[in-house]
């Protein structure tokens, strides 16, 4: 069985906490593990001999190997990236592409990078009744069982049953809070989980009789495709040139042979604030609190700080979050519109919807601490043996100076080796590479001068990770 893990999604529902460059599938929200950590688990806990695939962006393509590289390093089936996003359809396509030039009868479990499994169990014993009916050729979806009359999710209707499963009657579309009430109480609808499982080549013959554009269009990226490092990049123009749809739409909707197994699991998509609150523990004025969080006469609220003291007085039914550069306080009931709130950030020209004020990148991270007229302040970690670009920068300068570690530094013809409590400086104009050639993380604190400080002033020589 090949465990494949979508993880292309900005998740900006779960902000300030998620962000577009390093969305919650990055981020431990539930637990002290990624949610991405927790879905690998997922798959391979799945049986000894079960291997992970993920399909992501170019953007978070290091992050996804990184997870990949240290829980998966022998099981790994490879990454593939999309040029651009084209919804879950095309998307595992490539993915039974990719697996049916070894096995066209290859079993592709088919999980999102930023789901909630609480029961593992449960959730193993559904996957082993799936395998039965997807061998046979029928497509899997995994029905959860609702808990509550959830207007948030789209809904499946169970027809006539069979052992460990049941025949797809419909598919049906979020529904109003009355509709839902009566899903529950007929017993027969599940939640759409956006989980699937099928063959490689049963998928792949569904699309070129639903989907025949789709399928020559990823068929013909996927002849285009390059290697670099651990990744597969598929042909630009042909992946751009493939219509955008889901799964659901694009195959599950029309095929005659969709089953849906029944998954009581303890299941969530974190798709809000109120979600988490609602899969998290409460205290006993039903408040999740997490970080530095101190209340007074608060109930029914979400509060979760990143660092500073939150302190709550008097409120009923809200969220709170705090991060480093942002604070979100919301109704509780109004957290769906947490993305209008995001869509200002943007038309402002703001930042704060797309990076954290820590930065993730391939060699490590930088962090914002001081900024004025003409001069920038960061403090900088790059990772055991992990590497800078070969640059320059037309507009500022930068003085380095080492508060952990070693760092090698080549400076126009110059290299030099810096220890702790060390510094030098790179003029304007100067080409320069930072490296740590330790075994523990490099930090250092960054001070930029000049006339322009932005991250666009970088014109690159050499780079490790092929950016441009």
């Amino acid at each position: 069985m090949l465990a494949v893990i979508l993880s292309g999604g900005s998740g900006t529902r779960l902000w300030p906490l998620s962000r577009e460059a390093y969305p919650k599938q990055f981020l431990p929200v539930v637990s002290d593990e990624t949610l991405l950590a927790e879905t690998i688990d997922r798959g391979l806990t799945l049986d000894g001999k079960a291997r992970v695939m993920a399909i992501t962006n170019e953007e978070h393509r290091f992050v996804v190997a990184a997870h990949l590289q240290a829980q998966a390093p022998e099981r790994t089936a490879g990454i593939i990236l999309e040029p651009v996003g084209r919804n879950t359809a095309p998307a595992i396509a490539l993915a039974a592409l990719s697996a049916a030039e070894e096995n066209p009868e290859e079993l592709l479990l088919v999980m999102p990078s930023d789901h909630v499994l609480k029961n593992l169990d449960a959730f193993r014993q559904a996957v082993s009744q799936g395998a039965e009916a997807a061998r046979a050729g029928k497509l899997v979806t995994f029905g959860i069982v609702p808990s509550a009359p959830h207007t948030g999710y789209g809904y499946i209707k169970a027809g006539q049953a069979h052992e460990g499963f049941n025949d797809v009657a419909a598919f049906v579309e979020k529904p109003d809070e009355e509709t839902a009430r009566r899903y529950l109480e007929e017993g027969d609808y599940f939640w759409n989980s956006g989980m699937f499982l099928f063959r490689a080549d049963r998928y792949l013959e569904e699309l070129e009789s639903q989907q025949p554009e789709m399928i020559d269009a990823c068929r013909a990226a996927w002849k285009e495709r390059n290697t670099d490092m651990d990744f597969t990049r598929v042909g630009s123009d042909a992946f751009k040139a493939c219509p955008d749809n889901s799964v659901d739409y694009a195959v599950m909707e029309k095929t005659r042979d969709a089953v849906v197994v029944p998954l009581d699991a303890g299941w969530s998509d974190v798709g809000s604030w109120s979600a988490l609150w609602d899969i998290q523990p409460h205290d006993g004025n039903n408040n999740v609190c997490r970080g530095d969080v101190i209340t007074e006469d608060v109930s029914g609220s979400y509060i979760h700080s990143e660092g500073r003291l939150i302190a709550a007085l008097g409120i009923t039914d809200h969220v709170i979050v705090e991060t480093d550069d942002v604070v979100l306080v919301a109704d509780r009931n109004r957290v769906q519109d947490v993305k209008k709130l995001v869509a200002q950030v943007r038309d402002q020209g703001r930042h704060e919807h797309r990076f954290h004020k820590k930065v993730h990148r391939p060699w490590g991270t930088y962090e914002g601490i001081a900024m004025g007229g003409r001069f920038q302040v960061k403090r900088i970690t790059v990772n055991p043996g992990a590497s800078l670009s070969l640059q320059k920068h037309h507009h500022r300068a930068e003085h380095w100076v080492v508060v952990k570690g070693t760092a090698t530094v080549n400076r126009g013809d110059e290299v030099l080796l810096l220890t702790e409590d060390q510094s030098t400086y790179i003029p304007l104009g100067i080409t320069h590479r930072l490296t740590n050639p330790g075994v523990i993380p490099l930090e250092l604190i960054e001070v930029q001068t000049g006339s322009y400080l932005g991250e666009d002033d970088i014109v690159r020589f050499e780079d490790t990770y092929n950016r441009v």
